[in-house]
């Protein structure tokens, strides 16, 4: 799995749900509410961002749990604890400092209650996690990325831009052969994207300054190949790499290697912790599908194709094919996650 830009010093994250402690008088205003996006992807929370007395604020529970980490709270000691791999960061409620490890941050604030969520600043988030922070002051939203490849690359100078439109600030040209992370389509004529050098801005979707290719067209490649295997024969345990037969895992790595050179690994059961998760009322071409089967919790995985579709393979009748995604497949849905 998988936050970037300056850092505004300013803005805060909350972190945990707690019923038990005292609410400050401080409300959530989902009117007035910052969006914030992680790597792309608008996130919802319970109680809503703010932003008060020039700080933002928003739920650090739902950010921690997106990207992995694992959040605790001790109701004794008032002391929350998130953790994911070796980083484990610790903060008592009220305090103005809080813990990586045994290394002291200080916060530009205190952490405090709103609406029965405790916030704390989303320095935090940044320090601990390595991750970029960047405020859009023209859309009232916080970008977070956790990108650490820059997959597009600069095929004519082009101008970064602080938002999506020519009479924004200019931050720096971009030269020719630079590489960059997109981080998400805005619209049909403007990318946000992330450089080397730690910035986030906006740069023009024309083909004629990148290399990249929209998610739509991703996906609609992707399908396109995986099309032209369409009947071939259902194996369980078939032999990664070849194309005579295919189960619903190795087709699934063969298609996103060949199309994307997107590496998956073998079963379905290691697919799903790729990517991230995305609801089923956001999805896209591309995006995978994973099931319950054989009585495993993740047994078997598709392709979403768009229009209530899955194309996959698991019937040596059918083999490779595309189906309905009905009811009879819903009520075995475990959860999809976006490769791209």
């Amino acid at each position: 799995m998988n936050i970037k830009s300056r850092l505004y010093a300013g803005i805060l994250l909350p972190l945990l749900l707690i019923g038990m402690l005292p609410s400050a008088p401080a409300h959530a205003d989902p009117a007035t509410s910052p969006s914030v996006f992680l790597d792309g992807h608008l996130l919802r929370f319970e109680t809503p961002p703010i932003i008060e007395n020039g700080y933002s604020l928003v739920p650090l529970r739902t950010i921690f749990e997106a990207e992995g980490a694992k959040v605790i709270w001790d109701a004794n000691t008032g002391t929350v604890t998130a953790s994911k791999n070796d980083i484990v960061l610790t903060y008592r409620v009220g305090d103005q400092i809080a813990y990586k490890n045994k290394e002291l941050i200080e916060m530009p604030i205190a952490g405090k209650i709103i609406d029965g969520t405790t916030m704390i600043p989303l320095r935090i988030i940044s320090e601990t996690l390595g991750n970029l922070v960047q405020w859009h002051d023209y859309s009232r939203s916080i970008t977070i990325s956790t990108a650490n490849e820059y997959e597009t690359k600069i095929e004519y100078g082009v101008n970064l831009r602080d938002a999506p439109n020519t009479s924004s600030l200019i931050l720096r040209m971009i030269p020719k052969d630079e590489s960059i992370h997109v981080i998400r389509e805005v619209d049909a004529n403007w990318l946000e994207v992330q450089t080397k050098d730690k910035a986030i801005g906006f740069l023009s979707a024309s083909s004629q300054y990148t290399d990249y290719a929209s998610a739509d067209k991703k996906g609609d490649d992707l399908l396109a190949f995986g099309a032209t295997f369409l009947g071939t024969p259902y194996e369980f345990g078939a032999a990664a790499g070849q194309t005579q037969t295919f189960d619903c895992s190795s087709f699934v790595q063969y298609v996103f290697k060949n199309v994307l050179s997107i590496a998956l690994p073998r079963t379905s059961y290691d697919q799903a912790l790729r990517g991230k998760e995305v609801p089923l009322d956001e999805l896209r071409k591309g995006d995978l599908l994973f099931f319950r089967a054989r009585g495993l919790d993740i047994g078997h995985v598709g392709i979403y194709a768009g229009d209530g579709r899955i194309l996959h393979t698991y019937s040596k009748e059918l083999g490779v094919h595309f189906e309905e995604f009905d009811d009879t497949w819903k009520k075995r849905f475990v959860t999809a996650r976006r490769m791209f």
